[in-house]
């Protein structure tokens, strides 16, 4: 089955076969897509095979790999899916640690339909909302890979506040230069303010990074995916 941004589908992982049928046959009621697990392991071979938008309704307690071990595995995928816990054995620690690590429900078994519908359907919206964090950013990341060396030096003075004077004096080349570079920022970045362009640098994480330019540099290369080598003098 293949998920799309438009049709998430919720996946049920749980070692009690009654309790996975049961709870597939009351999301696939309320039109969900359902895939179902009977173990940790399973799950997590299927959702390293790609991307998967949706949510995850999760045992705590199964054999070899638990829900809150696959807890720890997932939190690694970029976006992560959404998770909601459901368990027997929960008690007051296992929620809290399983909530502090992200999971957006723990609800205790037997777990009434409603309380699991509205459940998913806030892991979905999250998960919906994550992603689509995730493509904006990947998309200014590509935007910022295709600038040049100097042009990302002009682009962490700028949006900290540099006159293109001081940006000269900085970097030993005339405002002529930081003009032209600046321009090429903006059109790159697809930008057409200032305004725009911080955002876009705090979104990159530039602006909570040190002042040195090369720094700033080489950071926002590797985060980017791309390789930037020290800028000439």
């Amino acid at each position: 089955m293949k998920t799309t941004e438009s049709h998430p589908t919720v996946f049920v992982v749980d070692d009690d076969a009654s309790v996975r049928k049961g709870l597939a046959r009351l999301l696939k009621s309320a039109g969900y897509a359902v895939e179902s697990f009977a173990s940790a392991r399973e799950f997590l071979d299927r959702i390293s095979q790609g991307e998967s938008a949706g949510c995850v309704v999760l045992d705590i307690q199964m054999p070899e790999l638990s829900g809150l071990e696959l807890q720890q595995k997932l939190k690694t995928f970029t976006p992560p899916i959404s998770i909601i816990f459901i368990t027997g054995h929960g008690d007051i620690p296992i929620s809290v640690r399983a909530m502090k690590d992200g999971a957006t429900d723990f609800l205790p078994k037997p777990v009434g339909d409603e309380e699991l519908l509205s459940a998913v359907r806030s892991a979905l919206a999250r998960n919906a909302e994550e992603r689509s964090s995730h493509a904006r950013l990947r998309e200014l990341q590509q935007r910022a890979s295709t600038l040049t060396p100097r042009e990302r030096e002009v682009m962490a003075l700028v949006v900290r506040g540099q006159l293109n004077k001081q940006v000269a004096g900085i970097l030993g080349t005339g405002q002529q230069n930081i003009k032209v570079h600046r321009g090429r920022v903006m059109q790159k970045m697809k930008v057409t303010s200032l305004a725009e362009l911080v955002v876009a640098a705090e979104k990159l994480g530039i602006l909570a990074r040190p002042m040195t330019p090369p720094a700033l540099l080489s950071s926002t290369a590797a985060s980017a995916g791309g390789r930037i080598s020290p800028p000439s003098a």
